[in-house]
């Protein structure tokens, strides 16, 4: 609750790092956020990519652009009996890989959240075991400003089930 109040006041006061114009910060009261639900809070393991030093690939943004980003692996959990992955990535141009990108899609999806996907990142452990949280799963920038460019998640992150926890549009 500390973080999504923290965020709501960058939002609101912060003109250097708040995606929002003028106008929008003048009258945003917070973001709107799903209940926090534990079912959503999930061990995952990193099974690393072998060649994630050289493999580079190209996302696609909201901008039309492509995302140049490094393929670190899949992070492998379970939601509810469903056994899930996703592809985490690092910014190409990286040297030390210290956090995890997961870009994803899901159920809510263009419904009860942006249609373009949402975020999540991770910080990286030497285990390879992370705590994966999607109460603190976040809509990317471009939805609230089309100056931001914001990468797509790719097809096999898109998950069959709702992640009905973290942003959501109303």
């Amino acid at each position: 609750m500390a973080e999504r109040a923290a965020k709501d006041r960058m939002f609101r006061t912060d003109a250097r790092m708040s995606p929002l114009l003028p106008e929008q910060r003048a009258t945003f009261t917070g973001l709107p956020y799903y209940p926090f639900n534990a079912a959503y809070r999930v061990p995952a393991s990193l099974t690393p990519d072998p060649a994630a030093g050289n493999l580079i690939i190209e996302l696609p943004t909201s901008a039309q652009e492509m995302r140049r980003m490094r393929r670190v692996g899949t992070l492998r959990f379970t939601i509810a009996g469903t056994d899930l992955s996703l592809t985490a990535f690092a910014d190409a141009e990286t040297r030390s890989i210290d956090q995890l990108f997961l870009p994803f899609g899901d159920a809510t999806s263009g419904t009860e959240t942006y249609g373009g996907g949402r975020y999540l990142e991770l910080p990286r452990t030497p285990t390879g075991l992370y705590d994966l949280d999607f109460n603190l799963a976040y809509h990317p920038y471009c939805v609230f400003n089309p100056s931001f460019v914001c990468p797509v998640p790719p097809r096999e992150n898109r998950l069959a089930i709702p992640i009905p926890a973290g942003e959501k549009l109303r």
